[in-house]
């Protein structure tokens, strides 16, 4: 799985608005300078999060971008699926729209797996708890060998 620079980028901007004082909006150059995102690319983010309901804008002097559901209500795959369509997919098609044939058929149930897997993760972090510094115990687990910290 590959997460692109605009995942990591929506994902780093939800955060920053979700670490601002509640009932608050945050401009778009704020975000872009304290994550060192470029704003013009940050700002075809926000609108894409702005239409799938995770942040709302308000114009004006005092305008900004603020979040538009709690943190604890907002998880990682939602903002990722936003800006970036499904969490898994193999050649730009879901999984279970895919079929093969001869050796290759048993490709099918392990992108499913991979999937769940992914779905599992990214659904079961929200905003909150990564603001907090404290991932979930079955993710933070999965971060306890150093194994996971190499790269193979």
């Amino acid at each position: 799985m590959r997460i692109s620079a605009k995942a990591d980028y929506a994902v780093r901007a939800a955060l920053q608005l979700a670490a601002a004082e509640p009932g608050g909006t945050v401009k778009a150059e704020c975000v872009a300078d304290a994550q060192e995102i470029p704003h013009k690319f940050l700002e075809g983010i926000l609108n894409d999060m702005r239409r799938g309901g995770l942040v709302a804008s308000q114009r004006g002097v005092n305008g900004g971008y603020r979040l538009a559901k709690p943190t604890e209500d907002i998880s990682i795959a939602d903002i990722i699926r936003v800006v970036d369509g499904p969490l898994v997919s193999v050649r730009g098609v879901r999984p279970p729209e895919l079929s093969y044939s001869g050796p290759a058929e048993s490709l099918l149930p392990l992108w499913i797996a991979l999937r769940v897997n992914v779905r599992q993760i990214l659904e079961g972090v929200s905003l909150a708890d990564l603001v907090s510094g404290r991932l979930p115990g079955e993710v933070s687990l999965l971060t306890d060998s150093p194994s996971a910290w190499a790269n193979p």
